[in-house]
């Protein structure tokens, strides 16, 4: 796997900007977005990019920019979405078990609402009734997903209404006169099997009856993109092609037909971004030789907590010898990039690019061990733009009283 720019503008940013550094290569957002509109080009459908996996606002602007509609999953996403130049009909809304008073102030927004509780659902009736259209969030009961600390669906599944409770939906949607558009659903993260897609469509197509205002059927996210080597991405146009089949099916039996919306969020900016690091220190404890970098956890979560594979690279020596190397962090913590990774050979000092850090990498960043956040740049038509600067003490203690 090699990023999508080249070696050459990559050193160039880490010896302009120093490291760590974000560094995010606009126009493979575009190429990700466009795979997603080729292939359902024959169907009625929407997407809108799921913002929690990067938030910067000159990304949101970009994303804008090249015509997607934009999904948050909070308020303040909302906010952002908004002062990107997002209309709020563009804007998705999706809750999660948070508190009413922010569904109320993000529908009075004017931005699609997605409600996830019955407990939220009756309070939106009460404040809202038939004035505001709504969607609901159902629980599939389906198993998808790349691990269980990214499946969203199942029957164990924090999210969503569980279908078998669709009848307290159905008596709480009467009772205020609710006007119900969407129907939505979101299995997981890293699907490959257009199955999960059919199997949630049939889980909604029972549904449907009940709603006769629907105008909606989400599926959410979730399409796999390649992190090791040996992965392969999404078949969008299998996917796409086998979702027209079953919804022209529906179509033939019901009479009834709806747009189809997704929310595609790693998808679109995982393989758009890297992540640089320079090898602080070579240390060979007899059989492992650790080259410790000047990142760590804080910086990029996802090796620790979902054993996520990253692809490493050592831009400074990209033709050197292969040899075996654990890559770790230099965080007060077990704190492992890599383990026994075949790498060319480092020395102290080289550049090191961790690949597919573009999703959740920054997003899901802290302050651990009080240290700075890093810079992130944007890369437009081969130009490098600084987004966001590398943090200073004076951040840290920006908030403290």
């Amino acid at each position: 796997m090699q990023p999508s720019l080249s070696n050459e503008l990559l050193l160039s940013a880490a010896k302009q900007f120093g490291t760590p550094l974000y560094v995010y290569h606009a126009e493979q957002i575009q190429t990700q977005y466009n795979k997603l509109t080729t292939a359902f080009s024959e169907t009625d459908a929407r997407f809108f990019y799921a913002c929690k996996a990067l938030t910067n606002i000159n990304v949101l602007k970009y994303v804008l920019s090249i015509g997607s509609g934009i999904d948050c999953s909070s308020s303040n996403e909302v906010l952002l979405a908004l002062k990107a130049g997002f209309a709020p009909e563009n804007i998705l809304y999706t809750s999660n078990g948070i508190s009413f008073s922010e569904i109320e102030e993000v529908a009075r927004l004017g931005v699609h609402v997605n409600i996830d509780s019955l407990s939220n659902l009756e309070k939106f009736g009460q404040t809202f009734g038939y004035s505001v259209p709504v969607g609901i969030r159902l629980r599939p009961n389906i198993m998808a997903g790349g691990n269980l600390k990214i499946s969203t669906g199942h029957d164990k599944s924090k999210f969503g209404i569980p279908v078998e409770q669709i009848a307290s939906v159905v008596s709480i949607c009467r009772k205020y006169n609710l006007q119900v558009r969407t129907l939505h659903i979101h299995t997981g993260s890293d699907i490959k099997d257009a199955s999960v897609f059919t199997q949630g469509l049939e889980v909604l197509f029972k549904c449907v009856h009940h709603f006769p205002e629907l105008k909606v059927l989400d599926l959410g996210g979730g399409f796999k993109v390649p992190y090791h080597p040996s992965e392969k991405e999404t078949d969008l146009k299998a996917i796409a092609t086998e979702i027209n089949m079953v919804m022209e099916r529906f179509r033939r039996e019901s009479g009834r037909t709806f747009q189809l919306w997704f929310e595609p969020g790693k998808f679109m900016v995982s393989n758009c971004g890297v992540l640089l690091t320079t090898v602080n220190v070579l240390k060979n404890n007899d059989n492992v030789v650790i080259a410790g970098v000047d990142t760590g956890l804080n910086h990029l979560i996802r090796p620790m907590i979902y054993d996520a594979y990253h692809h490493i690279l050592n831009l400074s020596n990209a033709n050197g010898e292969i040899k075996l190397y654990m890559v770790a962090g230099y965080i007060c913590e077990t704190d492992t990039f890599a383990e026994d990774r075949p790498l060319a050979e480092i020395h102290e000092g080289d550049i090191l690019c961790i690949l597919n850090a573009g999703a959740y990498g920054f997003e899901m960043s802290s302050h651990y061990n009080s240290r700075f956040k890093p810079a992130e740049l944007l890369v437009e038509n081969n130009k490098l733009k600084l987004i966001r600067r590398r943090e200073t003490l004076e951040d840290l203690l920006d908030t403290q009283l």
